[in-house]
């Protein structure tokens, strides 16, 4: 071999050992980037001598990654669906909660017996107002937390659509990028990265696949088929409303759907295209969970408007009178008006003013009827005690998910609270499962990162090998020199 030849080796040797040396350098400084594929370098015997660099390589294993992104997405629908319904359950109470509505009514119940033990009491009487006042005034609370509900879902939904086309739009650019530089001698390993980072926060909002494509491009689809990348990228549409009250749903085009550029998509349901991932969950949130305890407290609501005016319970009444409890402004509740008067009653019922002194009623109407023109005998307990008795009393639900169920007042708040309660204790069983999936594929992927052992190790290999080189150099500069000298 020629003294120009060895020389050449050696250099192409010092090329390479200097090259591998930055690519474990980025490795190292990389080592906690979120979204960073571990780099490798590849080389190979030059026919014409010495070694040659192939390009660097960016190692990551995506059957694990697209595995941990749909985990990724039934985590994030898992974990709305927990935080809703737990919401709800706060708002509902659990039964021995003192401040929940089933307490709150067991302690109108008790306020109404001793109030009956001594109907001439003014403070007894002023007891079960104050009772009656809680029992309406806790449902309407928990009537307005639920809309809550709805609306930070609503907020929430209008986030992740602008993520959503941001997102798509820069992994759009990204794929030109790529494909521009792909076959070229330029890293893009730091574009390839950029594009990871983008596809893993839309996996959090919408389960997808990748799907790759010439030049080092990819496409995107949804689980089901939805295209959201390929070629151009797929824009999402959503109108957010500023306001949501009970009455207001998507069926009747109060509330924005999802749109797919320009055309209606479902984003909850079993095979809805954009369904199982957060967005979903946050569509579920707003259309289907709150909406269906909302059903719960107005058919709760309603027992009890429904048990005080009953004429049978107070012959004082008027008839079409309004009892004890109100739809709101002391309105009776009509179950066959239209539009149906239901929805959304547990945010208007209300304590009929006849009986509360501040808005010009008396507490006496309490004990003589609430149609009665004069106090009557203070001792006379039997419409306290017929009060009484309607809360005790087992009736059938009128409405809701427990139609047709004998139930007291009680019972029946304290079913409504243990239906959300299993349902919010199941979504967060799910919970812990998807997080715990999740984790452990997280996991795994890192163990196929960046291990910073095996990186040092490499680098101490590529020191020798720059040090070989560089003493064939030193010594066929020697060579020449004596060349020289003769």
């Amino acid at each position: 071999m020629s003294l120009t030849g060895t020389l050449s080796n050696a250099l192409s040797g010092l090329n390479a050992a200097s090259r591998g040396a930055q690519v474990v350098s980025a490795n190292v400084s990389n080592a906690l980037t979120e979204g960073y594929g571990r780099r490798a370098l590849d080389t190979s015997a030059d026919p014409l001598g010495g070694v040659r660099i192939d390009g660097v390589r960016r190692d990551t294993n995506l059957a694990l990654i697209s595995d941990r992104r749909l985990s990724q997405a039934d985590t994030g629908g898992a974990g709305v669906r927990a935080d809703a319904l737990s919401r709800i359950e706060a708002a509902l109470g659990t039964p021995d909660d003192p401040d929940s509505i089933a307490a709150r009514i067991a302690a109108m119940e008790s306020a109404f017996v001793a109030a009956a033990s001594r109907p001439d009491s003014s403070t007894r009487l002023a007891d079960v107002l104050a009772a009656a006042q809680s029992v309406a005034g806790t449902i309407r609370s928990a009537a307005n937390d639920i809309q809550a509900v709805r609306m930070d879902a609503e907020t929430a939904i209008a986030a992740d659509v602008l993520t959503l086309n941001d997102s798509l739009a820069r992994i759009a650019e990204l794929n030109s990028e790529i494909g521009g530089k792909y076959g070229t001698r330029a890293d893009i390993s730091a574009l390839y990265d950029q594009r990871q980072v983008l596809v893993d926060k839309i996996a959090e909002i919408v389960p997808l696949r990748q799907i790759t494509r010439d030049n080092g491009t990819i496409a995107l689809y949804s689980t089901t088929g939805a295209a959201l990348v390929d070629g151009r990228p797929s824009v999402f549409g959503f109108d957010p409303a500023g306001m949501i009250v009970s009455d207001m749903t998507l069926d009747s085009g109060a509330l924005s759907g999802l749109t797919l550029n320009g055309e209606p998509v479902a984003a909850s349901g079993r095979f809805a295209p954009m369904g199982g991932g957060r967005l979903g969950a946050l569509f579920e949130q707003r259309d289907v969970i709150a909406p269906q305890a909302q059903e719960s407290l107005d058919a709760l609501a309603r027992d009890l408007i429904e048990r005080f005016q009953d004429p049978a319970l107070d012959a004082t009444l008027a008839p079409g009178a309004a009892g004890l409890f109100t739809n709101g402004a002391n309105a009776p509740f009509d179950p066959a008006a239209l539009p149906p008067q239901e929805l959304g009653l547990s945010e208007r019922i209300a304590v009929n003013t006849l009986v509360d002194p501040d808005k010009g009623g008396a507490l006496w109407r309490l004990r003589a009827g609430l149609g009665a023109a004069a106090p009557g005998d203070v001792g006379d307990s039997r419409q306290l005690d017929a009060f009484s008795g309607a809360l005790s009393a087992g009736r059938p639900a009128a409405s809701g998910p427990f139609a047709g169920q004998v139930l007291s007042a009680a019972a029946f708040a304290a079913e409504t609270v243990s239906r959300i309660s299993v349902q919010a204790q199941r979504a967060i069983e799910n919970e812990g499962f998807a997080m715990a999936r999740t984790s452990a594929l997280k996991e795994a992927e890192l163990q196929g990162g960046v291990d910073t052992d095996a990186e040092l190790q490499k680098l101490l290999r590529y020191e020798q090998a720059y040090a070989a080189n560089a003493r064939v150099i030193q010594t066929v500069d020697q060579m020449m020199r004596l060349l020289m000298e003769l």
